[in-house]
């Protein structure tokens, strides 16, 4: 199996910056896509970003030009640099990995606990 770890959520003011980490630990050569989701209180969780294996990333439209998502490889870790930040920004940012436990296997996602974001106007 693997695990998810995410970390750097916290309080900020309107216009500020934060950067989220998500360690993945565990078999984690079977790992192929991750990206970040987000859940605010009474919606349903949506997707933030995303990196493949190669670095290749994608972005909901909402965070474009605003959030930056990375990858470190060697260390099993991705990014989210996020700038701008606005009161609607608020939520509990999950990570997701797309993991399979041989080459043969299907993928199934796996998830972290989250880490809340509150940005305040």
């Amino acid at each position: 199996q693997v695990q998810l770890v995410e970390s750097g959520g916290d309080l900020v003011q309107a216009g500020g910056s934060l950067r989220l980490s998500c360690a993945a630990s565990g078999r984690t050569s079977g790992i192929s896509t991750m990206g970040w989701y987000r859940q605010a209180p009474g919606k349903l969780r949506e997707w933030v970003a995303t990196v493949d294996a190669r670095g290749t990333a994608n972005y909901a439209n909402f965070v474009k030009g605003r959030f930056a998502i990375s990858r470190d490889n060697a260390k099993n870790t991705i990014y989210l640099e996020m700038h701008g930040l606005k009161p609607d920004d608020t939520a509990l940012y999950y990570c997701k990995a797309d993991w399979r436990v041989s080459a043969t296997s299907a993928y199934n996602d796996i998830w972290g606990q989250g880490t809340q974001v509150t940005v305040s106007s």
